[in-house]
């Protein structure tokens, strides 16, 4: 059995023990608040902005050769307004399709997003737990500065929406727009989330030394995550078992380190 499969099956016995659960529910909790919050919030948002909608349409027509031009204008109020778009069958399709598309997608991005940031605050509590259990010969140096962690967080928010904005013409692409859509989420979880457990761990030499030595291991390590929580409702439940597992990868790295010195 390879170590991967040592750390993976370690990581999913330690998530599966009674602290670990009581930590996870926290996330998941916390998560379905701040969504449910949101979703009233933007929901009245919509709704007063399908208040009011002014429907003009003008006809020409010819009599007795004198352009004769009707004009309709009517303004259409809150549920009248859902009910003109679903009395039609394209505009109820459209409208219906957009609505569960686009919220879907929405929902689910916005949950990664929401997840990552609160399991951040139980990152140094779940790693602690695995340093009892498991690597009480490495010590846990890591020297957190909030400010440098709010300024960190800050920097990679604003990046993704940069590079939201930059691959906009990718969206309509197929195929293309998946990766168009997941990259920049996924490089806002691959920061977040490797900063969290390294700087919890490691010194910031060590952790520097762990992110070049083994980049394309962690990227793949983040990248299995990643996709892991593309699963509905995957990521309120499994945010600590993120950092259970990449806690094992970065205490046994940085043990290796250690010993070398």
């Amino acid at each position: 059995m390879n170590s991967e499969s040592n750390i993976l099956i370690l990581s999913i016995k330690d998530l599966f023990t009674s602290k670990m659960l009581k930590y996870s529910i926290l996330p998941f909790l916390l998560s379905m608040l701040v969504l449910y919050t949101l979703f009233f919030v933007f929901a009245g948002i919509g709704l007063d902005s399908l208040g009011t909608m002014q429907v003009h349409s003008s006809t020409t027509t010819i009599q007795n050769g004198i352009p004769n031009t009707d004009t309709f204008n009517e303004t259409l109020q809150g549920t009248a307004l859902i009910q003109w778009l679903m009395s039609h069958a394209i505009t109820s399709w459209i409208a219906t399709f957009l609505l569960y598309t686009v919220g879907s997608l929405l929902t689910l991005y916005f949950s990664i997003f929401i997840a990552i940031l609160i399991v951040g605050f139980l990152t140094p509590v779940i790693l602690r737990e695995v340093q009892r259990r498991h690597y009480s010969d490495v010590e846990m140096l890591g020297d957190t500065n909030i400010f440098e962690g709010l300024f960190l967080t800050l920097k990679w928010f604003l990046t993704m929406l940069l590079m939201f904005l930059v691959f906009i013409p990718l969206y309509f692409i197929p195929i293309v727009n998946l990766i168009a859509f997941n990259l920049p989420l996924y490089y806002f979880f691959h920061k977040m989330i490797t900063h969290d457990v390294g700087t919890t761990i490691c010194t910031k030499e060590e952790n520097m030394k762990i992110k070049f030595f083994y980049a394309s291991r962690l990227r793949l390590k983040t990248f299995g995550l990643y996709l892991l929580s593309l699963i509905p409702f995957m990521v309120f439940f499994a945010s600590v078992f993120y950092i259970i597992y990449l806690g094992h990868s970065y205490f046994l790295e940085t043990k290796k380190i250690r010993l070398n010195s």
